[in-house]
């Protein structure tokens, strides 16, 4: 099959950042073909108007938890406490395969609805091999290009790595080449016994990499950074989540070794991991994609991410400069590197830069258009990237290529049953709610606020005189 993308503001994203005003963009069966102006297409393809709309590659998510959309919005003024009790000591254990797969469907969906064409399933709720096959058949049912970043919450690594099954899915589901890539995912709490090297041994002799969260408030360290620089394990494919709360030591090992941070901005900011790093991570040099954790409190979509990353990164450097009575004329993170952040940044981190992020020839044809001609805020496009990052949103995702296929077109998705998916996630909250009984489940949907305590009011008037239309002491 071949398209090809006419008239539009196009992004390539290439080594130069190259813009290309009213150019068109040819795709010759999976691939990218070729990027200029008033192209030559084949018979027979299919003509893409991309008219005052902007053509750019497909997003990249380098982490989130697929598994928990099923209860999307369930956790919207949840803490992380609050979050680790519900998942890791409570209902999490109530999931079964079913209710994984039910996730992961809907969550593989919606984001190929949204633009991200590459998602990596940090799939940390595989408590057997049944929940493992059943998260990779959801994410070979949906046109996607998927990553599966293995995990289990529910033991040590050292033990779920060591297992039989363990190893039989690899074989039968890994090795067959239909996932987009296989990482270990899993965290390091920084015991000085170093539990988790036997998982890191594991992942050495799979050549896979490792993704966890690191620099997390109250859970992961530096001292996990110091146990993995010691023992070698701080490879150039590993991925560090959040990293929000490490020393400039630790980001000084990151940078060494060629690692990457996965940031998620929403996550940070309102999860309390700590504040969004990138301000950190710019000072020392390491590479940055970006994520949306979880559908369980956020939004699935790289649009909120790139703009809040913007934001938080902006803030705090107003916030250093205003306590010392300076003002800042000009921002250091700039629209254009979010943008980079959600496409090539992905790319970059997972390995796959050769393949995607880039609108270049030879590349998987992994394209996103940008076209809403029934909204006043898709013109005019005077600054594409500070379009991308503060103006559009999912709703302004017109068309979606992955790997060549159209699974996005005027709007609409291609070849995805919503109907099922709707009744699977709706078969999972019924069975979650029932097993865990109406009152836990409000409780956990609803946890308790703070009382609020006022500050005394030295200016407090006590009474009001209409007559005088004053206050009196």
């Amino acid at each position: 099959m071949s398209a090809i993308f006419r008239n539009g503001l196009v992004l390539t994203m290439d080594d130069a950042h190259t813009v290309l005003p009213g150019a068109d963009v040819l795709v010759i069966d999976d691939r990218i073909a070729e990027v200029g102006h008033h192209l030559t297409a084949p018979d027979g393809a299919e003509e893409i108007d991309a008219t005052g709309g902007i053509v750019m590659p497909g997003m990249i998510d380098t982490h989130r938890h697929m598994w928990q959309t099923a209860m999307r919005g369930y956790g919207a003024d949840w803490t992380l406490t609050q979050y680790f009790v519900w998942y890791y000591l409570e209902s999490g254990k109530l999931f079964r395969p079913e209710d994984i797969y039910a996730g992961n469907l809907l969550s593989a969906i919606e984001a190929i609805d949204a633009g991200v064409t590459t998602t990596v399933d940090w799939s940390h709720g595989l408590q057997t091999a049944q929940h493992a096959d059943a998260a990779v058949d959801a994410l070979e049912a949906v046109p996607g290009r998927f990553v599966l970043a293995y995990g289990n919450i529910q033991q040590g690594p050292w033990d779920w790595t060591a297992s039989d099954s363990f190893r039989d899915f690899v074989r039968r589901r890994v090795d067959s080449g239909k996932l987009a890539g296989f990482q270990l995912a899993f965290d390091v709490t920084g015991d000085p016994a170093f539990p988790e090297k036997a998982a890191f041994e594991v992942a050495r002799e799979l050549g896979v990499p490792v993704t966890t969260h690191a620099g997390v408030w109250g859970a992961t360290n530096d001292e996990g950074i110091r146990l993995m620089y010691e023992n070698g394990f701080m490879t150039p494919g590993t991925v560090y989540v959040h990293a929000a709360t490490l020393s400039s030591d630790s980001y000084h090992r990151i940078a060494a070794t060629g690692g990457s941070v996965s940031v998620s901005t929403e996550s940070e900011q309102s999860a309390g991991q700590g504040y969004p790093p990138t301000w950190q991570l710019r000072r020392h040099g390491i590479p940055v994609s970006l994520s949306m954790d979880t559908s369980v409190w956020w939004s699935g979509d790289l649009f909120s991410a790139m703009r809040t990353t913007l934001s938080a990164d902006r803030s705090r450097e107003h916030l250093e400069a205003h306590a010392q009575q300076q003002t800042i004329t000009n921002h250091h993170l700039r629209a254009e590197q979010v943008v980079d952040w959600a496409t090539r940044g992905g790319a970059r981190s997972l390995g796959m830069d050769s393949q995607v992020g880039a609108l270049t020839p030879g590349r998987q044809a992994d394209v996103v258009l940008l076209k809403n001609d029934a909204s006043p805020v898709m013109f005019p496009i005077l600054n594409p990237y500070g379009h991308v990052a503060f103006q559009a949103q999912r709703g302004d995702v017109h068309t979606v290529l992955v790997g060549g296929k159209v699974v996005k077109r005027d709007g609409k998705l291609v070849g995805v049953d919503l109907a099922t998916a709707r009744a699977k996630v709706e078969d999972t909250v019924s069975y979650l709610r029932e097993t865990m009984g109406e009152e836990a489940w409000r409780r956990g949907m609803n946890p308790d606020v703070p009382a609020a305590e006022l500050f005394d009011n030295p200016y407090q008037y006590t009474e009001y005189d209409a007559g005088s239309a004053q206050w009196k002491h």
